[in-house]
This record gives structure tokens, C-alpha cells and sequence, in this order.
């Protein structure tokens, strides 16, 4: 990767980019409330069980098929690809969290990558209801017109939703930084396997019922400090 790709796509991945995944948990409220995860360690087991069984064949998969469209500018796929994600995310919450993170991606994406049709010809489907708008996808078509290939996008990708998750950890619990810091390098070996092994032929599945049954959960929460 040439350094001004790396730049350009690197504005997505940082905490500072706009996607408002501050908001959200991800169902982490709800399994600390439900007593699933209580310090660091479970933290660590619960979150690397959504990685493995949750997101490498679901939002991973979506990540790559993705990158490739933005990268051959091929739009088609990108919208197959978000229609299929959308219809294997059983909870609304994880839907509507989804869509509205991407849209944002998609928002910025397609207003200072000009010089990118397929970002444009993507949102153009996003607004005309023929693509939801999902995250994964905005995310992998958008760093694949920045010119990252679909390992390093879908390695930013999970990396980026671990983060997220040790942040809400965080505001949630008594785990500082130090802690949230020697956690998230523990994934680092998780998240490259998963960048590498999961491939855009596979189909596309999802299994992680505790953390789906938390997120659903989430809404019914009697006090809450994240949307999801």
C-alpha cells in the first residue's frame, strides 16, 4: 500500500471519523447489566466469541466482498452483498446501528472521494432504498476506492469494532486504559487470522446467540447510557 492510500483510507478508521459508534455497544451494556461480563478477562472472551462466530463470516465476509467492489468499481456486489448482511441481522438494535454507522461512512465517503463513482453510485442505491447501507460494506467499498486490498481493510475493520468495544467497556466499568490496552492486544492475533483466512466464496453465516440475545436484549434495558 502507497502512503496516500494509506492516508486517505486511514481517516475512516480513526476514532475521530464521525460515524457517531460512540453511541452504541453493541449489546455490552446489556451483558454487563446481565452479569455476562464483569472484568477484563471476560471482556476479553466475550468479545473474541463475536469476532470469531459472529462477524468473520458475516460482516467480514461482507468487508471483502466489498472492498473488491470499490476497488473494480463494480457496485453490483456491493449491493448483493448488503442486502445479504442485512437479512442475517436478526436483532433491529444491530440494524438500525448497522445502517446508521454506514450511511454516515457512505455520507462523507461519497462527498470528499469525488474522483470515486462507485462510492457515489453506491449511496445513490443507499438513498434509493435498493441497499441498505450496512457498515461493513460502506466501510470495505469505501477503503477499497482509497486503495487498500480486502486483508488490510477487513483487519481495520475488526480492529476498529474492538476498539469500539473496549471503549463502551470502559464508560461501562471500572477497566481503565492500561487494561482496556493489554486486552485489545490480545485480539491483534484473532483479528489477523480472521483478516486473512475468511474468503469472499464462503457463505455467508453468523453464530454468536449469547451476544445476539444481549443486543436484543439491550432495548428493554430499565436504564441506559448507549443506544444498542
Amino acid at each position: 500500500m502507497d502512503t496516500r492510500a494509506l492516508l486517505e483510507g486511514l481517516r475512516f478508521v480513526d476514532s475521530f471519523f464521525p460515524s457517531g459508534g460512540y453511541a452504541f455497544s453493541s449489546g455490552l451494556e446489556a451483558a454487563m447489566q446481565g452479569g455476562a461480563v464483569k472484568d477484563s478477562d471476560q471482556l476479553g472472551r466475550y468479545v473474541e466469541d463475536q469476532l470469531r462466530g459472529g462477524m468473520s463470516r458475516r460482516e467480514v465476509l461482507a468487508v471483502k466482498v466489498a472492498n473488491r467492489a470499490g476497488a473494480t468499481g463494480v457496485v453490483a456486489k456491493a449491493i448483493e452483498v448488503d442486502r445479504d448482511l442485512e437479512a442475517t441481522k436478526i436483532g433491529r438494535g444491530s440494524r438500525v446501528a448497522s445502517r446508521q454507522m454506514g450511511r454516515q461512512v457512505l455520507k462523507v465517503a461519497a462527498d470528499q472521494l469525488r474522483d470515486k463513482p462507485v462510492v457515489e453510485a453506491y449511496r445513490d442505491a443507499v438513498e434509493a432504498d435498493r441497499a441498505p447501507g450496512h457498515l461493513a460494506v460502506s466501510f470495505g467499498l469505501t477503503l477499497g476506492a482509497c486503495g487498500w486490498n480486502a486483508q488490510e481493510t477487513a483487519a481495520a475493520f475488526l480492529y476498529q469494532t474492538a476498539a469500539g468495544f473496549v471503549s463502551a467497556a470502559m464508560r461501562l466499568s471500572p477497566i481503565g486504559q492500561f487494561e482496556g490496552q493489554r486486552v485489545l492486544g490480545e485480539w491483534l492475533p484473532v483479528i489477523d487470522r480472521i483478516s486473512r483466512e475468511v474468503d469472499e466464496t464462503m457463505p455467508m453465516t453468523s453464530w454468536s446467540p449469547i451476544q445476539d440475545i444481549y443486543a436484543m436484549r439491550h432495548g428493554r434495558l430499565e436504564w441506559r447510557l448507549f443506544r444498542s
